[in-house]
Parts: structure tokens; C-alpha cells; sequence
């Protein structure tokens, strides 16, 4: 069945003239947000499964995660890394946590519940700078269709126009951002280079199989993918 999902809509034509402006100023100075103790709270119990279930194993952090399907198949393409997928929203995460154990895959295959996964409510913008804080850093890190925010006033509630990003960077690992919207790669890419002085590239992909709801609805719809994938280590 087909999608009929939107390409976004915006009146910018390519990168936000004020985004290496933005960027500069949070380059300039720390981000010094309080944090909240629900997500201090969240970040102590994760950093405490992490360590019984897999200490010392290299991690993976699926950021804005959803249901956490693309948080299972990554832990099952790295079965030696600890996946640890993140989202603000408690509902998307109890659909994914209610499935069971067991699950039925396409053609009929029983493939267990990865045990090098754990699915945790919080804010990002608090869990990334607390896994700072902890002094711990990222093997591979994704960023998969984040909200693009597509209106031109909107720029700093993009992820890279945000005051957080700095502290994202930081967490290094591979850095992995994809998007329907190329002006969104293309925007993320400048703040890599600028904040890191790493070379990005957006490039345009089809991926052999969807991680994300989103990248199965957009696919389905014939929208164009681009990523941007960037060593940070």
C-alpha cells in the first residue's frame, strides 16, 4: 500500500541564513539549562542497568527513538554493543516495551527480544548532557528523522540549532542523521563541520530495509532519503 505521507513544506530554499550565527553563540557558551530531575532520575536507572547488564560494552544511542524499532534492529546488527533508545514521549515507549518477548519476524521467523537493549523516557536535551557529565562517550550515535521543524522561526528548535548541540557533538562516536527534508541534512552537516571541523557530506540513500516507522511511510510515499554519516571519534 502506498503512503501518503508530505514532503515538508518551508519558504527557506537552502541552509538558514542565521544558522553559523546560532552556532557561534552556542559554541561561545555553555549551555547551562538545570536539569530535571525526572531525567536525572531516568539517565541513574539506565547508567545502573548498563552497568549490570553490560559493563564496559561500547554504546549505542538511538535518539528520539519512538516505539524503538530501529532501537531493536540495531541492537541486533551490534550484538556486542549495549543500544540504549531514547524518547520524550511515555506512550511511543510503552507500545514499543509491550511487545513480546517473542516476536514474529517477516517469513515467519521467532527472534527473541534483544538482551543488549534498554528503551528509556527522558529529555534528550537533559540525557545527552548527563551521559556527558558521566564521562561517557558513543560508538555510534543516530539521529533518525528527528522533527525537522521546517518553518523558517523554527531554526533553533532543529536539533543542530539548538543550544544542546555542542554538548551532542561532544558524546562523539559515529554520527548518524537522516531526514526526508535534504535542507535538514544539509543544515546539520554545516553545524558538524563548524562546531568539530569534521567533514559531512549529505548524501542521498534507499536503505536495503526501513529501521524507523517514518522511513517505511516515506519510502512507501516515494519521498527522496538523504543522511549524513560522520566520525567523531
Amino acid at each position: 500500500m502506498q503512503g501518503n505521507s508530505r514532503v515538508p513544506s518551508s519558504a527557506q530554499s537552502g541552509i538558514h541564513e542565521q544558522l553559523a550565527m546560532v552556532l557561534a553563540r552556542h559554541a561561545s557558551a555553555p549551555f547551562r539549562k538545570p536539569y530535571a530531575d525526572y531525567n536525572r532520575v531516568a539517565f541513574a536507572a539506565s547508567f545502573e542497568r548498563y552497568q549490570r547488564r553490560a559493563p564496559g560494552a561500547p554504546l549505542i544511542l538511538d535518539a528520539c527513538c519512538g516505539v524503538g524499532e530501529s532501537s531493536v534492529a540495531l541492537a541486533r546488527a551490534f550484538p556486542t554493543h549495549y543500544v540504549i533508545g531514547v524518547d520524550q514521549s511515555a506512550v511511543r515507549l510503552q507500545r514499543g516495551q509491550q511487545r513480546p518477548q517473542t516476536q514474529r519476524e517477516q517469513g515467519g521467523e521467532q527472534r527473541a527480544w534483544p538482551a543488549n537493549l534498554d528503551l528509556v523516557r527522558a529529555d534528550l536535551v537533559d540525557y545527552w548532557r548527563l551521559l556527558l557529565d558521566a564521562g561517557l562517550r558513543l560508538d555510534r550515535h543516530y539521529l533518525l528523522y528527528p522533527n525537522p521543524w521546517p518553518k523558517v522561526g523554527h531554526l533553533r528548535r532543529r536539533w543542530h540549532g539548538h543550544a544542546v548541540f555542542p554538548a551532542l557533538l561532544a558524546l562523539g562516536g559515529v554520527l548518524e542523521c537522516r531526514s526526508n527534508w535534504p535542507i535538514y541534512i544539509a543544515e546539520h552537516c554545516l553545524a558538524v563541520e563548524q562546531l568539530t571541523g569534521r567533514a559531512a557530506v549529505c548524501q542521498s540513500f534507499v536503505p536495503e530495509q526501513p529501521m524507523t516507522p517514518f522511513e517505511r511511510k516515506y519510502l512507501e510515499s516515494g519521498h527522496g532519503l538523504f543522511r549524513s554519516v560522520t566520525d567523531l571519534t
